[in-house]
């Protein structure tokens, strides 16, 4: 009997739960014994004392390719590199556990982990196999932010939800001659605002990539606003910024969570607006966590269950230290070295940048 430590680790993303069952049902069709088991919120299960695992079979996996979230859940705060620990006096540190949950790996019988997630879980991921442990990794984001695959799972989903308001967003602004602002996440890459721009048909995109002059966005607003009788739509990504300007966002406050929380810069972009004496009333919405959560779309489904098959039948060919990836409608395997080596950043010669900017997208770059 071989056993198998499925993780899921950073946050949560549309298709997190098709992939377990695509792991465990191809497990459960294979010749040989497999047992898979689920590490609660990540590595954290692994680490506790005593361990919170769950047996993940059929009737666990039952149905849950539809269901939004992950049923052994997940955390940003279980690093085991830089693991957050109280001291004596109150105040917390991070140390690093990796040995220690190698060991408590091994010593629990798990033949291999398939660990789930984005940039920051897949580089645990090769750390993890750098020191000795059999790893598989499978790319998680909504941010699809990991340059080894053309498309992470729960991406998709994503840009049909931002599609879906912002569709509803032009047509409020029609209806008062306003300016929307519509600030969907990301990161420091902009697919999510790149991809909503073109499918909503947005007067202006502003993304990571691409730094905006401030004059620009008023020069277009006030093109496209004309006098009071137009509308104009704008998204803007959590990670944009003004030139020479910086991120929007706070440090985070949770111990061994060292992200910088980003948001806000729609609120930013609309009280700087107001300020400079644009005529049009200007309203701001942001999706936040709403871009994560509910049932994947079919592609993510699809792709999702395909994802957690491969990585099933890597384990069976001990295919260890690498990544599922999609590369030109096939699914492949690329070393952990490769898949955190690159962010994946919109490109300044990607077709759809072209695209955005042939359909009159104003960048104001």
């Amino acid at each position: 009997m071989k056993k198998i430590l499925v993780s899921t680790g950073g946050g949560d993303c549309p298709g997190l739960n098709a992939v377990i069952r695509g792991i465990v049902k191809a497990s459960q069709h294979d010749k040989e014994e497999y047992e898979v088991w689920g590490s609660i919120e990540a590595f954290n299960g692994i680490l506790e004392v005593p361990a919170r695992l769950v047996r993940l079979d059929n009737a666990a996996v039952a149905g849950i390719h539809v269901k939004g979230g992950t049923i052994i859940r997940t955390t940003n705060r279980g690093n085991p590199l830089k693991f957050p620990t109280q001291q004596e006096d109150g105040s917390w540190t991070t140390i690093d556990r990796t040995q220690e949950l190698i060991d408590k790996i091994k010593a629990a019988g798990f033949d291999a982990v398939i660990s789930i997630g984005g940039d920051g879980s897949q580089k645990i991921s090769k750390a993890l196999f750098d020191n000795g442990l059999n790893v598989i990794g499978v790319p998680k984001t909504i941010d699809n932010d990991l340059s080894a695959t053309d498309y992470t799972f729960g991406f998709n989903t994503a840009v049909q939800i931002t599609t879906d308001s912002f569709d509803k967003l032009v047509t409020t602004a029609e209806s008062h001659n306003r300016v929307m602002i519509m600030e969907v996440m990301g990161r420091d890459a902009g697919w999510i605002a790149l991809h909503t721009a073109i499918a909503g048909g947005a007067e202006i995109c502003l993304i990571p990539e691409l730094p905006y002059h401030f004059n620009k966005v008023v020069d277009a607003i006030n093109e496209r606003y004309n006098g009071g009788t137009g509308f104009v739509n704008v998204v803007i990504a959590e990670g944009a910024k003004a030139i020479n300007g910086t991120v929007t966002g706070k440090a985070a406050k949770d111990a061994g969570d060292d992200h910088i929380k980003l948001g806000g810069v729609g609120n930013l972009l609309r009280a700087q607006l107001e300020s400079s004496g644009v005529e049009a009333q200007i309203r701001t919405t942001i999706l936040g966590h709403t871009q994560r959560g509910g049932t994947p779309i079919a592609f993510d489904r699809i792709l999702a269950s395909a994802m957690g098959t491969r990585a099933f039948e890597m384990v069976k060919n001990q295919e260890f230290g690498k990544m599922v990836a999609l590369r030109n409608n096939d699914l492949i395997a690329v070393s952990l070295a490769e898949a955190t080596d690159t962010y994946n950043t919109v490109s300044l010669d990607h077709y759809l940048l072209k695209t955005a900017r042939s359909l009159g997208t104003a960048f104001c770059d």
